[in-house]
């Protein structure tokens, strides 16, 4: 099938080779000539594993394109709305400043049984009104709600391999034209198994916002439970262990730690109360600001622990970060816990060095105060202090004896709870973890 993708960010472009890699003639499109460039030369405008080796099979077949010519998407009988719906500046609720312009672009190439597929987040209300934009302009076309649900750091594999897919359509039933078409899109996942919901637009809508709030609030509930572990010496890793062997509960988000961050759990939450509030639901919703306030305290509480490590301030001491992205195998920095706590740190007179595989450049536009070293080796010498935020492998792995002969101080902070305390403290550290005895 000839397939265009609007939006060629972290969705997009993730989207648009794995269509190709499906068999689908695609082109991508989006309104930064750099990021075409970059994604023109099989080189990924951000860190995702697996897909630059994507980019370049499946350019190498010419079934994959990209342009800025919204006039591209002429030809195509299926149009991928991919784009960003950020937070808006000083609000909760969402910018659909992007989706609707990429709708109203799109129109003008638009024919009689085209499928307008949205894959971007968006309150609840948002297809229906970008429904009546494209029935004015071409009657016979067909919006689809198909919501994506990946993971970063496996991105690739999540579109390629589902756990499931959802069709939003406006009656809601199996026999809207549009549904044959999207079974077409993604013959090979259906055929290998993967089962698909279809539902009506407003229901297709919620089932992402309704996911990431779940999955938000079960984070949020293990914090919560970490700091009643600490004010009573009890430890929070054995608590999830024990309440994650019943099968309705499940052990999965249950990793207390610093908090989430990355541009999806933060803003969606806020964006789900912002619309409830507008559709006078407000009240459905409300514990999700005591999910957030919960997630946002992680970070001050992790400043906190580490002044009590030092026990006299931490003006001049000498603080390494271990991790500067929101997640590992990602450089994905918004919203990132770690580097808030970092500048946290450095406001209050430390001296902060933060390291990261992949991610460094993007921390250090985002924060330029911060210094930033590459290697972790020396990321760490004749430090006070570690501090281990994001959990990337390289940093679990770390031998406690070899770090020792390297830093000042033997002191460490596991915000993530993935070090083994007894294996560090038998090597002579301080070590401390979140909800801990």
């Amino acid at each position: 099938m000839r397939i265009s993708v609007i939006g060629c960010g972290y969705l997009g472009a993730v989207h648009a080779a794995c269509m190709a890699k499906l068999g689908h003639q695609v082109v991508g499109i989006d309104v930064d000539e750099r990021k075409i460039a970059d994604l023109s030369a099989a080189k990924a405008p951000f860190y995702e594993p697996g897909l630059e080796a994507l980019l370049e099979e499946v350019q190498e077949t010419g079934r994959l394109t990209f342009t800025t010519d919204m006039s591209a998407a002429s030809g195509s009988s299926v149009h991928f709305i991919c784009v960003g719906t950020p937070q808006k500046s000083g609000e909760n609720a969402a910018d659909l400043s992007y989706v609707e312009a990429a709708v109203r672009g799109l129109l003008p190439q638009l024919a009689p049984g085209d499928i307008i597929v949205g894959k971007s987040t968006v309150p609840v209300g948002t297809a229906s009104r970008l429904r009546g934009l494209i029935s004015e302009q071409e009657p016979g076309a067909h919006l689809v709600w198909n919501p994506e649900f990946l993971r970063e750091g496996h991105a690739v594999s999540d579109t390629l391999q589902p756990d499931r897919f959802v069709y939003g359509v406006s009656d809601g039933s199996e026999e809207h034209p549009a549904v044959s078409v999207l079974d077409d899109v993604y013959e090979v996942p259906l055929q290998n198994g993967t089962p698909r919901l279809i539902m009506d637009l407003p229901t297709a809508e919620l089932v992402k916002t309704a996911a990431n709030s779940f999955l938000a609030t079960k984070i949020s509930f293990i914090n919560a439970m970490a700091e009643l572990c600490e004010a009573t010496g009890a430890d929070v890793t054995r608590l999830a262990d024990a309440i994650g062997m019943d099968d309705r509960i499940g052990r999965k988000f249950l990793q207390a730690g610093i908090g989430f961050g990355g541009g999806c759990l933060p803003k969606d939450i806020r964006a789900f109360m912002a619309r409830a509030g507008e559709l006078g639901a407000d009240q459905a919703l409300t514990f999700l600001r005591e999910v957030d306030a919960i997630n946002m305290r992680r970070r001050t509480r992790v400043v906190e622990l580490t002044r009590e490590l030092f026990g006299d301030g931490l003006l001049g001491k000498r603080i390494t970060v271990l991790g500067a992205a929101f997640k590992p195998e990602s450089d994905d920095v918004r919203d990132s816990p770690a580097l808030s706590i970092a500048a946290q740190l450095q406001l209050q007179g430390a001296v902060v060095t933060v390291t990261d595989p992949k991610a460094l450049h993007n921390a250090s536009r985002r924060f330029p105060e911060l210094q930033y070293v590459q290697n972790t080796s020396a990321a760490i010498e004749n430090s006070d202090a570690i501090l281990l935020l994001t959990e990337w492998p390289e940093y679990r792995e770390l031998d406690p004896y070899i770090v020792k002969q390297s830093v000042r101080t033997p002191r460490i902070l596991d915000g993530r709870n993935v070090l083994d305390p007894s294996k560090w403290r038998a090597a002579g550290w301080q070590y401390r973890g979140l909800g801990r005895p």
